[in-house]
């Protein structure tokens, strides 16, 4: 029988393919040295815990490993062999040797040596036989007062084991546990007394605690957090005591110990709900959150924090400075978590302490230089993004907020520069008093700004809110100034010979040249473009990204033009020489711009949007074009978008809010009431009652198990019925099989082996079992998972019929589809850094558009439910307009990103064609993705 069918103590992977002969090994443990007869006993000991035992190897073992003469470390295998060899018989009866052991391990009990003692005395917690731990009794009570503290605490233990084992053997063993506790000394045997006594006699535990009250802040650490336990304990049996216990919580709190700090501050918020009691737990998370330096247990420190923020809101908002600290952690994840719960937290009181302390997080950032550019981008804009939110939610700061933001417009960090510019067009909408001061600001920084998309953001804001003929005259003349002198690229020839010249400069030149292989060839030499690179190299940015070929920035800046020319053309006592003026110079800019895209002189040439664009601009400067459409349009657009963003923030946070409260018929659980019904049973039966009712109501199910996981097996009419039930819990799959006989017959070693598919790994080895007649057992497997990915598990059920000759019988088990779903939930990021990941992520699936639905609306509300993702674009207007584009976004329990681009427009027919296109950093959720939409759509068109 395989040690894994056992109660078994020890588990050690074993690797089949380095299996010597048995005979060899006997041999090296019956006459090798103390090195030969190690690796042998090692290798017997794997052989064991996987069911292939030698019959002959326990008297071996006996004779030649547990002798007084043997080095210490073999006889401590041996007692390692010992925990998980059989120790009875086929017949029930204890084996003969077994009394041989009993000797063996007695004469350990009492080996002069303290590291042999104490095996032995560990060796006894291993033991689960009554008729084999009672000769041992006598020799392990003269151990507690053995002169090293190593035995003795071994003793503790052992006598705790004998105890909750066989009560009958040692019924004495609390009154003995005690008199050790009241005069040991040893901070590590004291732990494990008081441990014995927490567990096995409750009462006397309680009366030591009592007793030695005053030196509880003196104890050491493991003795504190055994305190503590009992204090948990007792209180969860009886909350009438819980007012005792806070002077010795409140006393722990003061700790030097971390850990005795952790466990008294959820000690005290599992015992008071009181605001100071809660306060103090949070301070104490507050200060460990900034003293300790592993970034786990700030993390766990900051899910402790969130978690008290949902009931004690008021109470958080006092603490929020001293947890702003954590910001100055490296840790990406320590970051994000700390701004999430600062942001929840800001109110009127702290908003101007922590617009200062992300002022002073993104000054740090720009003298940061030991951190890589990568993780400065992140964080700058989690900053940014903690700032804009702040300055909407509190117009009172939002100047402050605007011109910290303002203030890094000329930066070169790409992302985090592109948001700021979005945030300052959003304030610049909803906030109309402070569009002057932002105005000015654009104005003195659009010298310093290198970025394209913040210079076209920069000039969209100035051409659109510039209003007042003085902001009209600033903002025109400084455009022109970045503009610089026109044309944008001139040459010294004739203009009338533009053309030839222009051929004669760029002519190249050829020459013929000898191969390596003999062959002549061609070599077309052509010389450098000096005029576009001194173009490109002089003059302010603006220019430079203009000569570089970046012809959505010149779009922006003819638009801003034009728009600030007809206003101020509209602008009353304007002489009629300013306008023309006004509109001669902005004509002259989208005219040289539109030549020099077209002359070839730029590295690429204009595009046909772009150059239409421009004349568009050019026929609306002429009067050709209505100026309403220019005025009005845009802004009317842009308006409508931050409204409809802000509505959806809106509805989330009333949906967050919702969550969070109570119905009024929901039922009233009071703890007082439930306490004192279950004060008849154990301790231990009322968590396991409250432990059901929690999990058989969780996910509003009011059954243990969801039905909808159980899957069938095999068929019935099979020999053995099987069905299964996945519980997908992160990285781990659990199998709970339940396995029926459905013949009249035994069947023994019946195995059901399975096998993976995809990133699953099998945790265990299969077990043989034995079946009665119609009899039924449920067993487990354990699998692993390491990526996001559609998985299958299949298999089947091999077994052999009792009294039989014929071959073992085989049921193929039904294959078992892992769906990808439970490991996607649904993120968010901002536009900036979907189009990043976009351009970065490598693999993508393109499925085909395929369904039966025709609105365009519904069919993204399918898709958004089948791939459980989240939408980033606003809706409504794909049904007005007959086509969708649409980014959604999602994040796997992996750590993965998954980004999805759905491209739809409607047929003549009334149908929907186009494609979704799937990107992400890993080949695996990619392509799980793509088949789960693929089936959805499948499944849609069946209907």
């Amino acid at each position: 029988m395989s040690a894994l069918e056992r109660q078994c103590t020890l588990l050690i992977n074993y690797d089949q393919s380095s299996q010597v002969e048995v005979s060899d090994l006997l041999s090296k443990l019956e006459g090798g040295d103390t090195n030969e007869k190690i690796d042998a006993l090692k290798q017997f000991i794997l052989m064991q815990l996987n069911g292939e035992a030698v019959p002959s190897l326990l008297m071996t073992v006996i004779r030649f490993v547990l002798r007084p003469q043997s080095e210490t470390h073999l006889r401590k295998l041996g007692l390692y062999y010992l925990e998980i060899v059989d120790k009875r018989g086929e017949d029930g009866k204890m084996l003969p040797e077994m009394i041989l052991v009993c000797n063996m391990v007695r004469m350990e009990l009492e080996n002069p040596n303290e590291y042999s003692r104490g095996s032995a005395l560990r060796f006894v917690c291993k033991l689960h036989d009554a008729d084999l731990v009672e000769p041992l009794i006598s020799a392990i009570r003269p151990n507690l007062e053995h002169r090293h503290s190593f035995v003795r605490r071994n003793a503790v233990h052992a006598i705790h084991h004998v105890y909750a084992k066989f009560e009958h053997l040692i019924p004495d063993a609390p009154e003995i546990v005690e008199a050790f506790l009241n005069n040991e000394v040893d901070l590590a045997c004291r732990r494990n007394a008081f441990l014995m006594l927490c567990q096995c006699d409750q009462d006397r535990a309680v009366m030591y605690l009592l007793q030695n009250i005053a030196e509880v802040p003196s104890w050491g650490e493991t003795l504190q957090l055994s305190a503590l336990e009992l204090i948990r304990k007792v209180c969860r049996q009886n909350p009438m005591q819980k007012g005792g216990y806070i002077r010795i919580i409140l006393a722990l709190l003061q700790s030097s110990a971390a850990a005795v700090v952790y466990e008294s501050a959820n000690t005290l918020i599992s015992l008071s709900n009181a605001p100071t009691a809660v306060r103090a737990a949070a301070q104490r998370f507050c200060d460990l959150l900034s003293t300790q330096s592993d970034n786990n247990i700030k993390l766990i420190l900051l899910d402790r924090l969130i978690e008290l923020r949902k009931n004690h809101l008021q109470t958080m908002q006092e603490l929020l400075m001293d947890m702003l600290r954590a910001l100055s952690s490296p840790n990406m994840d320590i970051r994000r978590k700390t701004l999430t719960l600062a942001m929840d937290l800001v109110t009127t009181r702290n908003v101007e302490d922590v617009i200062s302390v992300l002022k002073k997080e993104l000054l740090r950032t720009q003298a940061s230089t030991d951190v890589s550019p990568e993780v400065l981008y992140e964080y700058r804009q989690l900053l940014v993004h903690a700032l804009h939110s702040t300055a909407i939610r509190f117009p009172d700061v939002a100047p402050t907020a605007v011109n910290v933001l303002t203030d890094f417009l000329g930066d070169s960090f790409g992302p985090a520069t592109t948001d700021v510019i979005m945030f300052v067009k959003e304030i610049t909408e909803i906030l109309p008093e402070l569009r002057p001061g932002i105005l000015e600001k654009l104005l003195d920084s659009l010298p310093t700004i290198k970025v394209p998309a913040v210079v076209r953001g920069a000039l969209w804001i100035l051409g659109e809110y510039s209003e007042t003929p003085q902001q009209l005259r600033q903002a025109f003349m400084t455009i022109m100034e970045n503009v610089g002198s026109l044309p944008f690229a001139t040459t010294k020839h004739d203009p009338e010979d533009e053309e030839e010249s222009s051929e004669t400069l760029k002519a190249p030149q050829e020459k013929t040249v000898v191969l390596a292989d003999g062959t002549y060839a061609t070599q077309v030499a052509e010389e450098p473009d000096t005029l576009l690179a001194s173009q490109a190299d002089k003059g302010p940015p603006l220019r430079s990204l203009i000569m570089n070929g970046e012809y959505f920035v010149g779009v922006a800046l003819c638009t801003a033009l034009t728009k600030l020319a007809i206003k101020v053309s509209l602008t009353e006592g304007v002489s009629q020489e300013l306008m023309n003026k006004v509109k001669a110079e902005a004509m002259l800019v989208c005219a040289s711009l539109l030549r020099v895209g077209t002359s070839g002189l730029l590295p690429t040439r204009i595009n046909e949007g772009s150059a239409e664009r421009i004349v568009t601009a050019i026929r609306a400067l002429n009067g050709d074009v209505d100026v309403a459409i220019w005025l009005k349009a845009n802004r009317e657009a842009f308006g409508t978008l931050v409204r409809d963003k802000r509505a959806k923030e809106n509805r989330e946070e009333q949906k967050k809010a919702m969550s969070d409260q109570v119905q009024v018929f929901e039922q009233i659980d009071f703890g007082i009431l439930r306490s004192r019904r279950l004060a008849g049973g154990s301790e231990e039966g009322a968590i396991d009652e409250m432990d059901l009712i929690e999990a058989s109501t969780a996910g509003g199910s009011t059954s243990v198990f969801n039905l909808s996981r159980v899957q069938q097996l095999t068929g019935m009419n099979d020999p053995v019925y099987a069905e299964v039930h996945m519980i997908v819990h992160q990285y781990d799959i659990i199998l709970d099989l339940l396995l029926i006989n459905k013949t009249t017959t035994t069947l023994q070693n019946l195995t059901v082996e399975l096998a993976t598919m995809g990133d699953l790994r099998l945790c265990e080895r299969p077990q043989t079992y034995t079946f009665g007649p119609n009899e039924q057992k449920n067993i487990r497997a354990n699998i692993k998972v390491s990526s996001t990915e559609t998985g299958i598990i299949f298999g089947n059920i091999v077994y052999d019929i009792s009294g039989a000759s014929e071959d073992p019988g085989c049921v193929i088990l039904n294959d078992i589809h892992i769906d990808v779903m439970d490991y996607v939930e649904p993120g968010f990021v901002s536009d900036v850094g979907f189009r990043s990941m976009w351009a970065e992520f490598e693999w993508e699936n393109k499925v085909a558009i395929n369904t039966s639905i025709s609105d365009l609306g519904e069919y993204l509300d399918y898709i958004i439910e089948s791939t459980n993702m989240n939408c980033l674009t606003l809706r409504g207007i794909e049904n007005k307009s007959g086509f969708l584009a649409s980014n959604l976004y999602a994040t796997s329990t992996f750590g993965e990103d998954a980004l999805v681009n759905v491209s739809a427009e409607k047929n003549p027919e009334g149908g929907l064609s186009g494609y979704i296109r799937i990107r992400s950093k890993t080949q695996g959720i990619a392509l799980s993705l793509g088949d789960k939409i693929t089936l959805k759509q499948t499944q849609k068109s069946g209907k």
